[in-house]
């Protein structure tokens, strides 16, 4: 076991730990193109033809110096149009024949990436495509970013493999509509922000690697002065990067923003006032900019829209069980939600495809019929659309518990904790939960704060060993079955 793991430090690099021989940092390079190359095939064989790309739109409107999209546009020979979208709040109206204009609410960041895509091709941008590339990065970066952490190669493999194939991310990155996209995007900068902050982190023989006791509140206090006496000496240049990395992932996915006290805690800086000034003035950039773009493009700082929509889908799906009465985010949204995210079971033996899942008529209602995995005239069992369990579409989460006797005395481990808590509580308060989807999808935005935890979590037990496997091995079961389920069924 990994010393600094059991003393529940931070696992983080030693300015003089050595340099890494030649071969393993071959190895390990040829690892993450070999898991780069297996997800980008896994994300693209099925890459189902969808035409929700609400940042294509945006992306074009972009290029010609506006925020609002033509909408709604009729479909064409050569084009789907976005009639068909939803998300849209309508700023003017269709006259003449000619399309109106609308807004989409969400960040644009992804949009933004998008603009030399559709710089050359226009609204042909393949996005899901994109999202299938993007995602396979994405796998990638997380391989490396486990490598920041002290733990055997197994576990940084088993790890990697869980998040590309044992977490709704499969099913995220092979859909790559609007809504996943946004997912697939935010990853990338999150994924750096992080492994970043893991490596810029240093050990020390004084208690800094340790969160602070309470004999020591006179030190920090005192430490605290002498840096408000010196204000320049609170801008760590690494943690500023880290910071920046950080609200990049929040202009693409708003809620990855509750992750900050991750940043407080852990990074390079030597204290926390350090780490959370440079971290937050990195971080205030891009945020900032989305502000000030919500400002400039419907006279408000958050996007008015959100409203709209909240009360187009209440009335447009009153099964969903929603509460015009409530606000978009209410506390009193978390016991259904969470009821989803932890205990929600697929549709086992359905007699009909649920109208919600596609008109398939009656099933199985021929004398012997026999069941099939994925018979679609007669399914054992179908995912269900508002969301499913974590602890059954992806079991090795249950990894991690052994890192949570850490918490309150690792900085990662009680960092990590709080990051994946506050967002997943924040997401919990949400009138939506992501439907239509497979699994969770908002575990997304807290998945790369969980990752470090399987990982100790593994290593505290020893190694990945059977069981380790084993709920790898079942979730990525759990997600090929949900990603051909998805296609099936046509979400």
């Amino acid at each position: 076991m990994e010393r600094s793991v059991a003393q529940g430090r931070v696992p983080e690099a030693r300015p003089d730990r050595p340099t890494p021989p030649p071969s393993r940092s071959w190895r390990a390079l040829r690892i993450a193109l070999a898991l780069i190359a297996v997800a980008a095939v896994a994300y693209t064989i099925w890459n189902p033809l969808r035409f929700y790309n609400h940042f294509v739109w945006q992306a074009e409107a972009f290029l010609d110096g506006r925020a609002e999209i033509e909408y709604p546009v009729p479909a064409t020979d050569d084009s789907p149009g976005n009639w068909f979208f939803q998300d849209v709040l309508l700023v003017e109206r269709p006259r003449g024949g000619e399309p109106g204009t609308g807004l989409i609410p969400f960040p644009p960041l992804p949009a933004i990436l998008l603009v030399p895509f559709v710089a050359v091709f226009g609204l042909a941008t393949d996005q899901q495509l994109i999202a299938s590339v993007l995602g396979a990065i994405d796998v990638g970066l997380v391989w490396w970013l486990l490598g920041r952490l002290r733990v055997s190669e197994s576990i940084r493999l088993a790890t990697t493999i869980f998040f590309g194939f044992g977490t709704v991310f499969w099913y995220t990155a092979q859909l790559g509509t609007t809504w996943w996209f946004a997912h697939v995007v935010a990853l990338a900068p999150l994924l750096l922000a992080v492994g970043l902050a893991i490596d810029g982190d240093r050990d020390s023989a004084r208690s800094e690697d340790e969160l602070p006791e309470p004999g020591r509140a006179d030190a920090a206090g005192r430490s605290i002065g002498a840096l408000a006496r010196r204000p320049w000496r609170l801008l760590d240049a690494r943690q500023f990067v880290v910071g920046f990395l950080f609200g990049l992932a929040a202009s693409a996915r708003l809620t990855v923003l509750f992750g900050a006290p991750f940043f407080v805690l852990v990074g390079s800086g030597g204290s926390w006032p350090r780490r959370a000034v440079s971290a937050g003035l990195g971080a205030a950039i891009p945020v900032g900019a989305l502000l000030v773009y919500n400002l400039v493009s419907t006279g408000h700082l958050f996007h008015p829209a959100y409203e709209f929509l909240y009360r187009a889908e209440a009335f447009g799906y009153p099964t969903l069980g929603y509460h015009l009465d409530w606000a978009i985010e209410d506390p009193r949204y978390i016991p259904q939600n969470l009821a989803i995210m932890l205990f929600s079971l697929p549709v086992l033996f359905p007699d009909q495809v649920p109208s919600a899942l596609g008109d398939y008529g009656a099933l199985c209602v021929a004398p012997g019929a026999v069941r099939g995995i994925f018979d679609e005239a007669c399914p054992i069992a179908l995912p269900r659309d508002v969301g499913m369990s974590l602890l059954l579409t992806s079991p090795a989460y249950l990894l991690a518990i052994p890192a949570l006797r850490l918490h309150g005395r690792s900085r990662l481990v009680t960092g990590s904790v709080i990051a994946v808590l506050l967002i997943a509580l924040v997401n919990l308060m949400h009138f939506s939960q992501g439907w239509v989807q497979f699994g969770y999808r908002f575990s997304n935005d807290f998945v790369v704060f969980a990752l470090p935890l399987v990982a100790l979590g593994l290593a505290l037990r020893g190694g990945v060993g059977r069981l380790g496997w084993t709920l790898v091995a079942v979730s990525v079961a759990a997600n090929l079955w949900g990603v051909a389920w998805g296609n099936l069924l046509g979400w």
